[in-house]
């Protein structure tokens, strides 16, 4: 089955590290295969981690095409990038954009593990965008988790 990515705005409130209370909107990012099944996820994922009550404020799909993640930032970066293939009716040049999430702790490393993560991608590609998300927790699928387990696994070979 293919894994969509949804976001989860959830709203409650959060107890900061000198004591104060917050009420806090924060976006998670969760595979699922419906909006039903990422309701039923992210009241999974956060019943245990948020105490008290919560309230999911929204629910999108959210076209991701991978996530690159690294144990050592926390900070997500939306990076968008841009190729050209042919078009075999036409021979017309068609622009394709994707987005993808990686974890860095800059937007120059951002762009260099996209860059290192992407680089048999066998096509020429520009990075028009980096951002840095908003996304506080990212909770895949279980067939979605342990391809990125094995890709932090690779990852750690290389270094």
């Amino acid at each position: 089955m293919i894994n969509t990515w949804f976001t989860v705005k959830v709203k409650y409130t959060k107890q900061f590290q000198n004591g104060t209370l917050k009420r806090v909107s924060e976006p998670y990012l969760l595979g699922a295969n419906s909006f039903t099944d990422a309701e039923a996820r992210i009241y999974e994922e956060l019943g245990t981690r948020i105490r008290g009550e919560f309230h999911i404020l929204g629910i999108s799909r959210t076209e991701i095409q991978d996530i690159f993640a690294y144990d050592d930032s926390g900070i997500w970066y939306k990076c968008k990038i841009s190729y050209l293939v042919e078009n075999d009716e036409n021979d017309k040049q068609k622009k394709i954009s994707q987005q993808f999430l990686v974890e860095a702790n800059s937007i120059k490393e951002a762009f260099d593990r996209l860059k290192e993560s992407l680089a048999s991608m066998g096509v020429d590609f520009e990075v028009p965008s980096i951002l840095q998300s908003p996304i506080i927790d990212i909770f895949p699928d279980d067939e979605t988790k342990s391809v990125i387990i094995e890709n932090e696994a690779n990852q750690i070979e290389h270094e």
